[in-house]
This record gives structure tokens, sequence and C-alpha cells, in this order.
């Protein structure tokens, strides 16, 4: 089951490949482009719908940032430049902004990170278990009592280890492997965006 046309295969190489461009930025003057970066996100999507309803809100609200994120990359070629435009117009955290939507495509990243890394802790580790403690880790601080009860709620949909396997098309081994790819790499890039708001100072607490 190890194979190249697996999601977490494609997942895994893509942000390999934006790891590697982002550290190589860090020197450069040059910045990350818009839409590499949304080529690579959306490929996360498939995670999300592989996790049932629990996720559902996340799969939904992901889903339409990235959309929203590849539309504004006919206009903005970099990333940086959407944050520019909304400090410009003040609108860095008006809902339905590129900047806000930034920062949510972001923490979906990193729930991802965080459900991977729970997953891998120990081969007895519920995914139930995971996904509760990647959420309360991630998004739970921004979320309204309202939707924490439903993901709280919907945890008990979500499918086994086993069937999560199956629907990606792995073994827990090589599952694994993948997965701490992912870990690996995605820390430059989430932490390249965070930087972005950070230089422009702009928190990270909403």
């Amino acid at each position: 089951m190890d194979n190249v046309a697996s999601p977490l295969t494609a997942i895994a190489e893509s942000f390999e490949l934006l790891s590697k461009l982002v550290v190589s930025l860090k020197d450069s003057s040059e910045e990350l482009r818009l839409d590499m970066l949304c080529d690579a996100c959306s490929l996360v999507s498939v995670l999300f719908s592989s996790l049932g309803l629990a996720f559902k809100f996340a799969e939904l609200e992901y889903v339409s940032k990235v959309h929203d994120l590849a539309e504004a990359s006919k206009k903005h070629v970099t990333v940086p430049t959407i944050l520019d435009a909304d400090v410009a117009n003040d609108t860095v955290k008006t809902p339905g902004s590129h900047s806000r939507n930034l920062r949510r495509v972001r923490q979906g990243l990193d729930l991802i990170r965080a459900l991977f890394e729970q997953f891998m802790s120990t081969d007895e580790y519920s995914l139930r278990d995971a996904a509760s403690t990647a959420y309360a880790q991630v998004c739970a601080p921004y979320h309204s009592w309202t939707v924490r009860t439903a993901v709280s709620a919907g945890m008990y949909t979500l499918p086994t280890r086993e069937q999560l396997l199956l629907k990606l098309n792995e073994t827990n081994q090589s599952a694994e492997k993948k997965m701490r790819r992912y870990i690996d790499a995605s820390g430059p890039v989430i932490e390249y965006i965070d930087n972005l708001y950070i230089s422009r100072k702009i928190t990270l607490d909403w």
C-alpha cells in the first residue's frame, strides 16, 4: 500500500519542496509565491474529509479559505503582498480578508501536524484521543463554546485508526513515515507564515 498514489505521499512531497523553498528564502529578497502555497495546502483537504463529520467544520472552513487565497493569487503574486494590502486597508482581522483566511489556513496545517504527532505517539492511541488533543491544542482556544461543543460531540463519529489508514491507502508503518515527513516539513512553512504577521507587528492570538 506504500505507493506514490497515496494522499499522504503527495502531501509529504509537496510540503518538503515548500519547506526547502521557504528555508532558501530566508537570506533572499525573494518571497514565497501565493499560488505555490495554495497548491500545497489544497492537498491537505483530503485529510479533513477522511476524518468525517467531526472535522467537517475544519474541512469546509479550510477548503473555502484555500480557495479564496488561490483566487487572490491571480492579483497578489506573493504571500506577503496580501498582508501588506490588508495592513494598508486596516482589514487584517476583518472576516473574509485574505490575511484572516491565511491565518485560518495556517491553523489547519498546524491542526494536521498536531494530529499526526498524537497519532504517532503510540500504536494504542485512538484516533478520537489524538484528534481531541490536537483540536484542544490548536483550534479550541479560538473557537466559540458552540463550535467546541459540536466538535466534541463529533469526535465520536471519527473513523477508527485502522479505517483511516485504509482510507489513506497506508499501513501503520508507511503512514507514520509520511506523517513524520509532513511534521518536519510543515514546521518551517508555519513559522514562515507566523513571521509575516509578527514582522508587521500583528499578534497571533486570534
